[in-house]
């Protein structure tokens, strides 16, 4: 009977990587017992919790023994190695020596610590190497009347293409996936190698490696982007009973879960169909359909089949496996999108039902099929005691099919034995080159490879021999290196007299310690070395020269930061740019992330470009580094790439997702383009392609206060790009006016705004020019807009296009009315800037709408600004054109009716000043004539 259970999900947080702890990242996770919860960055009261059958914490409270293993310092709630073997992968064995079919599998964002858990690094070793050897331990303790057979395969899935990282050659296209009625899906051709100790198992991990680190330069691909399948097939064999339990462990360390994002193509012509996402998208499907269905809703299909991964995975996700994922996020605050993405992915796996059943080996089946037969046969043969029972010739063939039968136990019993000797011969040659590899070490200097994944570091050694060693494609060089950007004799080491010198061919790119390289240049001991566009490495200086330093600080970031900072990228540069303290700001500490993340890739396209001649060169750039919002208020900031065509100088400006998922198209134009393919795509098809468009340049501040207090404000103001510098300068005018649009004079200045409350206010914006226009500069055929929106506007308002003249003559007006200023209005006045943006025009590109339609107007064509509803012409049913509705011309003849009897109000209150003044004087000038009276009188009598 089918066991059913769920997917075991636990989920563990990392320690902080060097450049979070260089950053000053914050922690957003935190676990209690089996809950785990992460809180937002920028909301800190919004936290969201989750709970899942394990949680482990190794983000603190640990310290390094005398082995180099990490343990607890003496808090309870450190995680280690250990406990997570203890309570995952020995499930896995348990599982495996019962006969049932075992899944591990990780997932996680790029560098939260999949591999870590799985593979492990130095002397903190994973789930994956400590599961090999305790089942080889307990092989050793079982009884003598058992045999057991193990084989060990490792693949690679990347782009729908498997590759076998076991096998010496690598098949165009990759491996084939083949469907067995039986045994489900499988992979036709992939080698398995029998292995009866650990160190055969350790050694073929190794491998597979070395053939991964190489087939990832070789495709241009990188870990982050590709699966990695390990399977353990491991077969018991009682020999006494006749019985047979079989299991197969499938060890999975799946993909980048960033990947997933569905904004990988926000905003983009060309839609994320790249298989490069193909299985991790199917997988996160397949969980979500699964998932339902484990609530009770009806799922009329599984997408099993829609990629090579879940082909693969189909009897551990809903099937014959018992399953256990781990899920790994990182702690840090600039994670906290992807981190949140994880667990609700996790959240949605644990729902997941699997039915496993102990499995019967076919092999046995087969043999106990033969031995029954065999036992038919010798009850037949006994007849021959009567000679009278059997023909001659019935006996002979009887004989026959009785050696066949027997022949057939002996080739299934002798082809395990077989296969386990050709793989120790196999075993043989690999340990003698090991031992050539290891002398080598300790007599030259040599490169060490790094890469994004940990695990993949410190796989390759290239040794520079005595004399000139060359390096680049060609297999006649002393060092063949493979990889974007690398030319057949691409540089040449030097190695003489103790010394080792670098120097790069013609135009052959390479890169020291973050500065580009020309000429011949001397090697330090630890130096970082780049050759071409993405092969890493750190050179070990002859035996002489090394030093006990630790060499893991020099790992994947070390570099990216050190080519950061040799551009003058840095958390501390950003935070002066921003005018902030940049390890206060988590995003700066974001946008210093995704930089140091997305420079390798830019100079990846940036080569494949060149080599497909594309013509195009992309920068990265940060988005509203230095721009705040109408309140003076920061803007959130963001990576983009700024492209340009070196040929017409037109410029597009993609997002960091659009970014991405157009790389992944690219690479797949450019694998075909390495395989010899026909390049050729339609423009539409063309991921480095798209129209011409327009580009957002720069904006400026212009305070709107002067037009509370009824004041004229004439301002010349700089137009600044997303870095802060300055890419024009705009004069403007903001002028309160009447409603006839007369500008108003001192006189109508008022004291406090809110002497305007409720009373009909106007003003002009007027746009006089535009001086010292750098993207008028630069290249002919481009023009510019400039656009604004005043507060509850639901659009934008711009200017007429205005063609190569530097100093371009706007000289536009726009009228604006509130009917009945509201408090709300005023203040937006005294508080807000309106800002100003320059739009740059390139031939070919569609302008930006500078027409009044979809907004509200005034008899008078004046706009209406301060609606409290936002109204539109199209929300009360205007006719956008001429605005003739009934009901809208009464609310305006009520608004001017009521403006009027201000205006009157207003009079007669002046009148009534007047009088009271004209009557004051008449008082006085009687009084006073009065007094003259009685005094003449006085002195009359």
């Amino acid at each position: 009977m089918p066991n059913v259970d769920s997917v075991k999900v636990a989920v563990r947080v990392r320690p902080f990587s060097q450049r979070e702890k260089d950053a000053g990242s914050r922690c957003v996770i935190s676990m209690n017992s089996n809950s785990t919860s992460i809180y937002d960055p920028r909301n800190p009261g919004l936290v969201k919790t989750f709970t899942f059958d394990l949680a482990y914490w190794s983000h603190s409270g640990f310290l390094k023994d005398k082995n180099g293993m990490l343990v607890s310092a003496g808090s309870n709630s450190y995680a280690g190695q250990r406990e997570v073997f203890r309570d995952l992968g020995e499930g896995v064995l348990e599982n495996a020596w019962q006969g049932y079919n075992a899944t591990l599998l990780a997932y996680g964002q790029t560098g939260s610590g999949k591999s870590y858990s799985m593979i492990g690094y130095g002397a903190n070793r994973g789930i994956v190497p400590v599961v090999c050897e305790e089942l080889f331990k307990a092989i050793q303790n079982q009884e003598k009347n058992k045999q057991y057979q193990i084989t060990f395969s490792m693949l690679e899935i990347y782009n729908e293409q498997v590759i076998d990282l076991l096998s010496k050659t690598r098949k165009p296209g990759g491996l084939k996936i083949r469907e067995d009625q039986q045994q489900g899906f499988y992979v036709d051709g992939l080698k398995l190698v029998p292995c009866d100790n650990y160190a055969q198992i350790e050694r073929l991990m190794e491998q597979g490696n070395k053939m991964r680190t190489t087939a990832t330069t070789t495709m241009n691909a990188t870990s982050s982007r590709s699966h990695m399948v390990i399977t353990i097939q491991f077969k018991q064999i009682f020999l006494d009973e006749a019985v047979t339990k079989q299991s197969v462990i499938n060890l999975v360390d799946l993909a980048g879960s960033e990947r997933q994002k569905s904004s990988g193509s926000e905003k983009d012509r060309l839609k994320e169909g790249t298989r490069v996402n193909l299985s991790l998208t199917t997988l996160g499907n397949v969980i979500s359909a699964l998932a339902e269905g484990a609530t009770g809703k009806k799922v009329l299909h599984i997408p099993y089949r829609d990629s090579v991964l879940t082909k693969l995975l189909q009897s551990a996700l809903g099937g014959n496996s018992r399953t256990i994922m781990i899920a790994a996020v990182s702690p840090a605050d600039i994670c906290y999108e992807e981190t949140l993405s994880t667990l609700r992915y996790a959240e949605r796996t644990k729902k997941i039902r699997n039915k496993a059943v102990v499995n019967a080996s076919p092999t046995e089946k087969l043999t106990r099929e033969l031995k029954a037969e065999n036992t038919k046969l010798l009850s037949r043969l006994a007849g021959l005691r009567n000679p009278g029972t059997l023909a001659a010739d019935e006996t002979q063939e009887l004989r026959y099919l009785l050696a066949e039968k027997e022949q057939g136990i002996q080739s299934v019993q002798v082809t395990w034995e077989s296969r386990l000797q050709a793989a120790r011969e196999e075993w043989e040659q690999q340990y003698a080159a090991i031992a050539q590899e290891r002398q080598m070490m300790e007599t030259f200097p040599y490169l060490l490879n790094i890469n994004e994944d940990p695990q993949l570091s410190w796989v390759l050694k290239h040794f520079i021999q005595d004399g000139s060693s060359e390096v680049g494609q060609s297999t006649s060089n002393a060092i063949i290196l493979r990889g974007l950007g690398i030319l057949d004799k691409h540089a040449t080491f030097t190695n003489a007299d103790g010394k080792v010198t670098l120097t790069p061919h013609d135009k052959c790119k390479a890169i020291v310690n973050g500065a580009p390289i020309t000429g011949k240049t001397k090697l330090q001991h630890l130096d970082r070395v780049i050759l071409g566009s993405n092969s890493a490495f750190l050179y070990v200086g002859p035996p002489a020269e090394r030093t006990d330093e630790d060499l893991s600080r020099y790992d994947y970031d070390f570099f990216q930061s050190e080519l950061a900072a040799a551009e003058g990228f840095s958390v501390d540069e950003l935070g002066a740019a921003g005018g902030k303290d940049s390890r206060a700001d988590p995003g700066v500490l974001a946008v210093f992330h995704d930089y140091i993340k997305l420079m390798p890739l830019v100079a990846e396209v940036n080569q494949m470009s060149e080599e497909l001649k594309k013509d195009l060169k992309f920068e990265l750039k940060v988005k509203n580094l230095a721009s705040t919002d109408s309140r003076g208020y920061d803007l959130q900031k963001e990576i983009m790439v700024k492209v340009t065509h070196a040929t017409t100088n037109q410029v597009w400006v993609w997002s960091k997702a659009k970014f991405i998922n157009r790389k992944f198209l690219m690479e797949e134009l450019y694998q075909r383009f390495q395989e010899g393919e026909d390049t050729h795509v339609n423009q539409d098809s063309d991921p480095f392609w798209d129209p011409v468009e327009v580009v957002h340049l720069g904006s400026a501040h212009v305070w709107l206060q002067s037009l509370a207090y009824c004041v004229q404000l004439e301002e010349q103001t700089e137009l600044l790009n997303s870095e802060g510098l300055e890419e024009a300068v705009v004069l403007i005018n903001l002028s309160p006016c009447s409603r006839d649009g007369r500008i108003l004079g001192e006189d109508d200045t008022v004291i406090d705004p809110l002497e305007l409350l409720g009373r009909r206010v106007d003003f002009q914006i007027h746009i006089a020019e535009c001086l010292g226009v750098k993207w008028l500069q630069d290249a002919v055929g481009r023009g510019i807009q400039i656009g604004y929106r005043v507060y509850d506007l639901p659009r934008f308002l711009y200017t007429k296009p205005a063609w190569k003249n530097v100093n371009p003559k706007i000289e536009e007006t726009v009228h604006f009315s509130a009917l009945n200023a509201s408090y709300e209005f005023l203040n937006y006045l005294q508080e807000n800037a309106l800002i100003v943006d320059l739009w740059g025009l390139q031939e070919g590109c569609t302008a930006m709408d500078c027409s009044l339609d979809g907004l509200l107007l005034t008899p008078e064509g004046t706009i209406i600004v301060d609606n409290p509803k936002a109204l539109t012409a199209n929300d009360v049913g205007l006719d956008p054109a001429n605005h003739v509705s009934e009901l809208y011309r009464k609310l305006l003849q009520m608004e001017e009716e009521t403006e009027l009897l201000r205006e009157i109000n207003r009079a007669l209150r002046e009148d009534n000043l007047l009088l009271k003044d004209k009557l004051k004087k008449w008082d006085t000038s009687h009084h006073e004539s009065l007094c003259l009276s009685q005094v003449s009188i006085s002195c009359f009598c």
